[in-house]
């Protein structure tokens, strides 16, 4: 991960962050799960975003979850994906 200064003492950039890409938006937690535990198996990092929205909307699942990955994983993960049948955005 790389960190870089922007100038002022109390505020730090981190690339690896800004270059997150969405890989899929989905309201299923199973979906989620699987797609996190094969990009795993493939060493590819990721990240799940609205995780804890559930609490705000009263677990109606209305507001999906996000995965995301580094704009360098993008095409292989979405790859993995699809050869495991776990539908993806256009």
């Amino acid at each position: 991960m790389a960190l870089v200064s922007d100038g002022s003492t109390n505020r730090v950039v981190c690339l690896y962050i800004t270059r997150m890409k969405e890989l899929i938006r989905t309201s299923d937690p199973v979906t989620i799960a699987i797609a996190t535990a094969l990009l795993s198996g493939e060493d590819i990092d990721c990240f799940e975003l609205d995780v804890h929205m559930s609490v705000l909307e009263g677990s109606i699942g209305i507001l999906p979850r996000r995965l995301m990955v580094h704009e360098r994983d993008l095409f292989r993960a979405r790859a993995v994906l699809k050869d495991n049948d776990i539908e993806l955005p256009d």
